[in-house]
């Protein structure tokens, strides 16, 4: 199980990492700060599950939590919280489990077991596009969609499986499913589910942070402030 740690307390993310070591088949792969880089690391890392505090600077828990929740596969969280009156939110969040700190051995190994039966998941949509593989067509789920991109003359489907190209452009795609694709570019549309989040690159150039992608498209000036209202729940 490949876990990330999200806490803005830098002992309470060791004291975590140190409970995770005694357990087996468990892989602490990022531990940070902030709830915009638990996203960032989401989008990096492709964890299964989330020790995510509530009570944090900027994007809370409860935010990233909401973020995630609209993900065709998300990762499961278990909240990990020094206040009890978030529980209610947090089980309508559709937490695996919630922890209050100090957390103990005994209920984080619950939590982890809890939060393992819940990772199958079922199908998102059945919705699909459809593309030509050596010739012959074939269905793409929605689901599969990481982004999809363009050029003068074809619209490459970016998928985990690998690319494939589609005859539909980039516009008649965002008109057939209006409410599952944002463009964030000219040549680029991202599904909703699956914008995560911005990053500032090291040239001040904003970019799309993308679930199960380590690709971030360029977002560009002209459509800035319909990501920013659709991050931001709108």
């Amino acid at each position: 199980m490949r876990i990330v740690i999200v806490d803005d307390e830098p002992l309470a993310r060791a004291r975590l990492a140190a409970l995770l070591r005694d357990y087996e088949g468990v892989e602490v792969v990022a531990s940070v700060g902030d709830g915009e880089a638990a996203l960032a690391a989401c989008a990096k890392t492709h964890p299964d599950l989330l020790l995510l505090d509530i009570a944090m600077p900027g994007l809370d828990g409860i935010g990233v939590a909401r973020r995630l929740a609209a993900l065709p596969d998300p990762p499961q969280w278990v909240f990990c919280t020094a206040y009890e009156e978030h529980a209610l939110a947090a089980y309508e969040l559709r937490a695996a489990d919630y922890l209050l700190k100090p957390v103990r051995s005994e209920r984080l190994r619950e939590a982890l077991e809890r939060a393992r039966a819940l990772r199958q998941r079922a199908p998102a949509t059945a919705a699909t596009l459809l593309a030509q593989v050596h010739g012959a067509p074939v269905k793409v789920p929605l689901a599969d969609v990481l982004y999809l991109s363009a050029d003068d003359k074809y619209v490459t489907v970016h998928r985990a499986a690998g690319e494939v190209l589609v005859e539909q452009s980039l516009k008649t795609i965002e008109e057939m499913f209006p409410e599952r694709f944002v463009r964030v570019h000219r040549g680029c549309l991202i599904p909703v589910e699956r914008l995560l989040g911005l990053q500032r690159d090291a040239d001040g150039v904003l970019r799309a942070l993308i679930a199960g992608s380590t690709a971030t498209p360029e977002v560009s000036r002209r459509n800035l402030a319909a990501v920013r209202k659709l991050l931001r729940g709108g």
